[in-house]
This record gives C-alpha cells, structure tokens and sequence, in this order.
C-alpha cells in the first residue's frame, strides 16, 4: 500500500490517539471518542502501524509522527497512577470550582430560583405572623417554634431530637440534607422544571420560617443557631440546582445532539457537581451538629465565623484551582 491511501486510511485512529494523549497529559477529561479505557488497543494500533511505516521506507515526518504518538503512548500506559486520596485532593482543590465556574450560568440562575422565594418570604412572614401557614401546617409551626425557643438547651432540634447526641444529630442531618440536594439535582430530569420547583419550595419554605421565628422574637437564637453552616449548606444545595439544570437543558435544547446523547453529556458534567455539593452538606453536617447548636458559645462569635464561611465559600468557588487552569492553557497555546 503507498502511503496516501495507508495515512487515509488510518488518520482517524492516530486523531483519537492524539487526543486522548494530549488529555491525559494535561490532567483533562478524555473525549467522548477516546476514552481512557481504549488507550492500550489504540496504542497497540498505532505501534503496527508505525512498524509498518518504518519497514516500508514511508516518508521521515510521517515515520517521526507515529515514533512520538508510541512513546506518549507507553509513557501513559506505563507511568504510575494516583490513588484515590490524590484523586479526591484533586478534586476537592480543583476540579469541583472548575466545574461550578464552568457552569456559572445555571449556578446564579439556581440561586436567583432558590434565595429569591427565600428573601421574599422571609419579609413577607415577618410582617404577616399568620402567612407562614400558607406552606406549613400547625404541627409544622409549632416544631419549628420550639427548636429555636430561647429557653431551649439544644437549638436547631426538634422536641423529638432533644436526647440526642451530636453523633446522631450528625447523621440526621446529612441524611436530611443530601437527600434534599439530591432531589433537586434528581428532578431535574422533569425538563429542569422539577429542579426549578424544588428549589423555590425550598427557598420559600426556609424563608417562612426565618420570618415567623423572627417576628416571634427568636430572631437571637435562630440567626446564631443557621449562621455557622448556612455558607455551605444553601450553597450547597443552589449547586445541586444547577446539576438539576444542566440535565433539564439537554432534554429542552439538546443542539445538533440527540435528546439522549444530549443528556449523556450534560450527566457527565452534573456529576463533578453533585459530588462536591454532597461534600460541601457533609461538611455542613459537621458545623451544624457539633458548633451550631452549641448555646455556650456566643451569637456574636458564631455571627463572626458565619461571616467568614460565606466569604471562605465564594473565594474557594471563585479562586481555586484557578492557576492550575492557566498554566495549563499556557501550556496548550504553546
């Protein structure tokens, strides 16, 4: 075979190579047309193919092409592989603020549906005491108005949770809240309007709440008590929003892409989000059951680190893994 027809022939898999390669070595997602796991068939390919080339005298660029292709091939397959603790460092560092930047949009439209309703009910229900039964029912308000009562020696817990330990509280609220973040994220797949209708339940309802205890004059204990973890919490759960977005926009605008394919795509993207938001409502957990509801420490301390967790939460997603992103883009135009 002359070299036009072999090169015509086999450019798609050196192409597929090429960038799978060029991924890997830049710490990116592989594409969808070359996944990590066809790297050792394709390297095989590519090495017949570049014997092939070198017994046949074809010309020294092309020869010199396949050469490189094999050794980053080799030196991919063969080179040591991070473990799970690097992989999650990575992440938590990188990967999670990349993913929500790159989806910014849908972030600040999740959180325009979720702390909008929330606002608005909030000063609603703190001028009319009787609007918060509009969403709840009186077995509902009163629960609420005696987990923040100020003569109450656990805040944040219902009478029912009152003789439980902070290790249980734990547990209670991860399962709380994850299971909300991953209703919100789950929803989504109703066109994105389940996910528009979660989050501004939840808004509405957290609103209603504020408002009520506050005109109630548990405005002490309950902004002391939703201050330590508010920052990674409501975050958290705007971010399992915009997940539920991102499935929702495949199914309403897929582009050129089928709805199926379409979706496939924006799951992949989803998940970085999901994943980091679920983090993010552990790590909530943490603050809520052993700092929040501690009343020896005073509203004015716990006011102060609710501050410096909103600010700590938009510097991490602003900033992190930022100069990693530009070298790397540095690295590519070069």
């Amino acid at each position: 075979m002359r070299q036009q027809p072999f090169e015509q022939a086999h450019a798609a898999t050196w192409r597929r190579l090429e960038a799978l390669l060029t991924a890997l070595e830049g710490n990116r997602r592989p594409p969808p047309t070359a996944p990590v796991q066809r790297l050792p068939r394709l390297l095989r390919s590519v090495s017949a193919h570049y014997a092939i080339a070198h017994a046949r005298g074809y010309s020294p660029g092309l020869v010199a092409r396949l050469h490189t292709l094999v050794r980053r091939g080799y030196r991919q397959l063969h080179q040591p592989r991070q473990r799970w603790p690097g992989h999650v460092l990575r992440f938590v560092t990188a990967g999670f603020p990349r993913a929500v930047r790159r989806h910014a949009a849908l972030f600040w439209l999740a959180c325009a549906l979720f702390f909008g309703p929330m606002l608005a009910m909030g000063f609603a229900c703190t001028a009319d005491p009787t609007l918060i039964h509009s969403l709840l029912d009186g077995e509902q308000v009163s629960q609420y108005e005696s987990m923040y009562d100020p003569t109450s020696t656990r805040l944040g817990r219902t009478p029912e949770h009152q003789a439980d330990d902070d290790v249980m509280m734990f547990g209670y609220y991860v399962w709380n809240n994850v299971g909300i973040a991953l209703r919100t994220f789950a929803w989504g797949l109703v066109a994105g309007v389940g996910s528009v209708f979660v989050l501004a339940m939840n808004g509405l309802t957290i609103g209603a709440v504020a408002g009520h205890v506050t005109q109630l004059g548990f405005g002490r204990p309950f902004w002391s008590f939703v201050s330590g973890h508010a920052s990674l919490e409501l975050t958290a759960i705007a971010i399992a929003g915009a997940a539920g977005l991102l499935l929702g926009s495949a199914l309403i605008a897929p582009g050129r892409q089928s709805r199926t394919a379409a979706l496939r795509a924006n799951a992949r993207e989803a998940v970085p989000l999901v994943l980091g938001a679920t983090l993010m409502l552990v790590l909530a957990a943490v603050v809520e059951a052993f700092w929040s509801g501690n009343t020896a420490v005073p509203p004015p301390v716990k006011y102060a680190v609710g501050a410096t967790g909103w600010l700590l939460v938009a510097a991490y997603l602003g900033l992190a893994g930022r100069g990693g992103a530009n070298a790397q883009k540095a690295q590519e135009d070069t």
